[in-house]
């Protein structure tokens, strides 16, 4: 896995396990766990690209990893709740995450590779990508990927992936609301980094807060969703940022944000 950091506060992680199409083995689900952690209170960050070399942008869990555990005297069951754990983990570390996670998906992404897509904050793909939640084929149901699907997509779509298993491409994807856009492959990372560059300009502290409080409102009813939300935006106009934001719109010229 790579690490690169533009001067605008943009990281971009690359998996790049080409041999074994950037499976989420439990080596790569720590790795990325420790670098999200580490960006996390990293002020020189302001926004995270999850991007990924070869042809598969994420082929899932790593099936001979996990036949190999079945060696174990529990025939695998510590390893198997460790790495659901693991994996559970990384995809709630990325919702909670401070700072805006971007998916630039080139490629196929399947099981839990489609599960870490839905869990980014925004996703882009080139047209070429597909997707899939193939686990049925080998009777192992998308149970954890089916958690971030359909908290993404329309239950149906949700549930007509889990169960038929079968390849969707890029176009249906965003139909669907599994990525925001299918882009032509040339112009994949410009798009992405365009998207990234114009988030990281905003003021961290304010992104910070709404991210938070947009997954929080998503779970709750109605009316508590407007109580909370409402909260958080005095919350927010207390802010430093908001009162040097409206200041600047006011007076016509650019804000100069602390955060």
């Amino acid at each position: 896995m790579t690490m690169d950091l533009t001067d605008s506060g943009v990281m971009r992680l690359t998996m790049g396990d080409i041999l074994r199409r950037n499976a989420l083995s439990l080596l790569m689900l720590d790795s990325l766990s420790t670098e999200l952690k580490d960006a996390a209170d990293n002020p020189d960050i302001r926004v995270i690209i999850l991007a990924a070399t070869g042809p598969a942008f994420s082929a899932g869990h790593d099936l001979k990893e996990i036949t190999a555990a079945r060696a174990t005297a529990d025939k695998g069951q510590a390893f198997f709740q460790g790495l659901m754990k693991s994996c559970s983990t990384l995809m709630q570390l990325i919702v909670t995450h401070p700072k805006p996670v971007i998916a630039e998906v080139n490629g196929v992404a399947t099981a839990a590779g489609c599960q870490l897509v839905a869990s980014c904050d925004l996703a882009y793909a080139s047209e070429t990508s597909r997707f899939a939640t193939p686990g049925v084929n080998i009777g192992l149901f998308c149970s954890t990927p089916m958690v971030a699907l359909s908290r993404n997509t329309a239950r149906k779509h949700a549930m007509e992936m889990v169960l038929s298993g079968e390849m969707i491409p890029a176009s249906r994807a965003a139909e669907i609301g599994l990525i925001n856009r299918a882009v032509p492959e040339h112009s994949l990372s410009a798009v992405v980094n365009q998207m990234a560059e114009t988030i990281a300009s905003k003021p961290g502290q304010t992104l910070k807060i709404g991210k938070r409080a947009f997954y929080e409102q998503a779970e709750m009813g109605l009316a508590q969703a407007y109580t909370h939300t409402s909260k958080v935006m005095v919350e927010n106009l207390l802010a430093a940022d908001a009162k040097e934001g409206i200041s600047a719109f006011l007076e016509k010229r650019d804000p100069k944000w602390e955060s």
